[in-house]
């Protein structure tokens, strides 16, 4: 039954309930932390084989060449094959990198705004003002570079197979509109994949700024939380087939995969976008770390290999997801207080509470010893308008942990949401929230 329907008498009970559960929480002194989406250490010892790779005595790649050296700044040929396999790219579309792909998106949106794009007209910093569009809720540190370099960022909101077309249409007729957030795979934080039509509009739709790029960024393309792996579509090729063939920058890694800091970054994008990047590129640096992508090479062997190895990721993630689910349908289910993401892959499942209500949940969790990402963080700005969103990362705590943090969250977030409720009730507070809502009109 909706809370709203509840009679004077079984609210009354179930206040005093809500606030016992409360107390008894607080006094639990809990140290629980459900904030960034790391993987746990169960997940980290999978990759312990990686450690004595590559062989004591191979230090040389598929061509002959000496690892141990300078030089091959695209990354060599073992890996990026591979990659393109998993990711269906063509290997000469594909840069391998050190370590983060967030590393290489920094450099993508730092040399844009320095130098320009192929396609740019002047660079972006001698532009009048810069905007990009921000499916929301997104990636805090997707928002963190835009903000960083002063870009006005847009919200779109977020659909079930992708950011809503309509509005990123509309959008792009702005020629100071340069450029677009995504994940399109099992998205942070809503576990959205986008549809092949969504992915096809992306590709071929007209925009006023030339040098309109998005970041398509995979970094949850194969972390799948059952058997089953998600298409990953050739979006390179669709760019290219409606003559658009830059306007993807795609990213991948494997930090989540293996050791993050110690892994491999992947750059996909045209034959344009790949020797601009290199040129830039050259200048700050030699090559990368060829060693550590012949050990993942090695490790992985095969495409098939990546897909063995993550679905042992997902024995050890898909249980905690449950858990969080379960116990969200059986501590809020009918009542009519939030609502909740079912992700089938990546990292995060989202939480909406009342409107209102998101920083008050978060605070009430905070002071019972449950650590969550901070409320509105999703939101370019870390302001979410409607103070409803909270992204749980349940990958890193044991899964005991995790029943315990998550019952805890559910008593939160429904004492706020009686809490809510009662000041809708009184009177006083609402003639005040009356008023308000006037003088906006």
């Amino acid at each position: 039954m909706s809370l709203h329907e509840l009679a004077p008498d079984q609210l009354a009970e179930l206040q005093d309930k809500v606030k016992r559960d409360y107390e008894q929480l607080e006094s639990k002194k809990l140290q629980l932390d459900l904030t960034r989406g790391k993987p746990s250490k169960e997940q980290l010892d999978l990759a312990a084989d990686l450690l004595e790779m590559p062989g004591r005595h191979n230090y040389t790649d598929a061509q002959g060449n000496d690892l141990r050296n300078y030089g091959n700044l695209k990354g060599i040929t073992d890996i990026r094959n591979l990659w393109a396999d998993l990711l269906h790219v063509r290997p000469e579309n594909l840069l391998a990198g050190d370590s983060s792909s967030l590393n290489i998106e920094f450099d993508l949106i730092s040399w844009a705004y320095t130098f320009g794009t192929p396609n740019s007209d002047r660079p972006w910093s001698q532009e009048e003002k810069v905007k990009w569009i921000c499916p929301v809720p997104g990636y805090d540190r997707h928002h963190s570079i835009t903000e960083l370099f002063g870009f006005e960022m847009v919200n779109v909101p977020m659909r079930e197979d992708g950011p809503d077309l309509d509005r990123v249409r509309e959008l792009v007729k702005d020629p100071q509109v340069k450029g677009m957030w995504t994940v399109p795979t099992f998205s942070n934080p809503t576990g959205v994949s986008y549809s092949e039509e969504v992915v096809r509009e992306l590709a071929a739709m007209e925009t006023a700024a030339p040098d309109f790029r998005i970041v398509w960024d995979n970094a949850y393309a194969v972390h799948t939380l059952n058997e089953n792996f998600p298409d990953i579509y050739p979006v390179l090729d669709y760019a290219a087939e409606a003559n658009h063939p830059n306007r993807f920058w795609g990213m991948s890694s494997t930090s989540k995969i293996t050791f993050a800091g110690a892994g491999v970054a992947f750059f996909a994008s045209s034959p344009a976008n790949i020797d601009w990047y290199c040129q830039i590129a050259s200048k700050r640096g030699i090559g990368p770390n060829k060693l550590n992508q012949l050990a993942h090479a090695e490790y992985f062997a095969s495409a098939e290999g990546v897909r063995a190895v993550m679905r042992r990721h997902a024995s050890i993630l898909g249980p905690k997801f449950e858990t969080v689910l379960d116990i969200l349908d059986k501590r809020l289910g009918g009542l009519d207080v939030a609502s909740w993401t079912r992700p089938e892959g990546g990292y995060f499942i989202s939480l909406y509470t009342p409107n209102g209500t998101a920083h008050r949940v978060w605070e009430l969790a905070k002071n019972g010893g449950i650590v969550l990402t901070q409320a509105g963080s999703a939101y370019p700005y870390g302001k979410d308008p409607d103070d409803h969103h909270i992204r749980l990362a349940p990958s890193m705590p044991e899964e005991d942990d995790v029943k315990v943090a998550m019952e805890g969250v559910a008593t939160c977030v429904l004492y706020a949401a009686l809490e809510k409720l009662d000041a809708g009730n009184d009177p006083e507070v609402a003639h005040a929230e009356g008023a308000s809502e006037e003088a906006d009109d």
